[in-house]
C-alpha cells in the first residue's frame, strides 16, 4: 500500500498546487476578514437617523454584499478548478494502478508457469 500513496503523491501536479495555494489562502483570508468586520447594526442606522441616511446605509451594505458575493464566487471557482486538477490526477493514478496490477498478475503467472516447467 505505501507504494500507491507514494505514486499518488508523485502524480499530483505539485507545482500547480504550490502556485495556486497562496492565492487561495489570500482570497479566503480576505473573505473571512470582510465577513467578520461587518457590524449588523451599521446598516440599520441609529434610532434618530433620517430615512435618507438609513437608505444610504442600506445601499452601501448591498454594495458590500454584492462585492463579497463576487469575491466568494471567484474563490469558489478557483477552489473548484484546483479540486478538478487533483481529481484528474487521482483518476490517472487509478488507471495506472489497474494497469500495473494487470502487469504484475501477468508477470506472476509467467513466473509461475516458468517455475512449473523447470520443476516438472
Amino acid at each position: 500500500m505505501p507504494i500507491n500513496w507514494i505514486t499518488a503523491f508523485k502524480l499530483i501536479p505539485w507545482s500547480d498546487v504550490i502556485e495556486a495555494t497562496p492565492k487561495l489562502v489570500r482570497g479566503a483570508r480576505q473573505l473571512w476578514e470582510r465577513t467578520q468586520r461587518r457590524e449588523p447594526s451599521e446598516a440599520l442606522g441609529g434610532g434618530g437617523s433620517s430615512q435618507a441616511d438609513r437608505l444610504a446605509a442600506l445601499e452601501r451594505t448591498v454594495q458590500e454584499l454584492q462585492e463579497e458575493l463576487r469575491s466568494s464566487t471567484q474563490l469558489l471557482e478557483q477552489l473548484a478548478e484546483h479540486n478538478a486538477r487533483l481529481v484528474d490526477a487521482v483518476a490517472r493514478l487509478r488507471v495506472r494502478t489497474r494497469v500495473l496490477l494487470v502487469l504484475v498478475a501477468v508477470a506472476g503467472a509467467a513466473a509461475a508457469g516458468a517455475w512449473w516447467r523447470l520443476a516438472g
